[in-house]
């Protein structure tokens, strides 16, 4: 599988397993990729050779934007990582 260019601005369907025999998972994870991250990458913000003492509070605020839809899928899912089984103990321990 081949990764292709990763400071291209457009980014194609790209990473798809040579013939696939599930291509509605393939397609139903590029969906959710690109429902997740529509914005293309900052590739000028990335530069190794920089210490992180650098970066300005706008390098910060643009990166917190770019993974903005990753940052919620945690959230949500440690709210259900402590909801599910707190709710789970009520119903067990208060059979109302």
């Amino acid at each position: 599988m081949e990764l292709g260019n990763i400071s291209k601005l457009t980014y194609g369907p790209g990473l798809e397993a040579p013939g696939s025999s599930t291509p509605g998972l393939v397609t139903m994870a590029h969906g959710f990729l690109r429902l997740v991250q529509p914005n293309p990458l900052p590739v000028e913000m990335i530069n190794f050779g920089q210490s992180q003492s650098e970066f300005t509070q706008e390098d910060i605020q643009e990166l917190l934007l770019y993974e903005l839809g990753f940052l919620i899928c945690a959230a949500i899912g440690i709210l259900l990582i402590i909801l599910v089984p707190l709710v789970g103990c009520c119903f067990c321990c208060c059979r109302c």
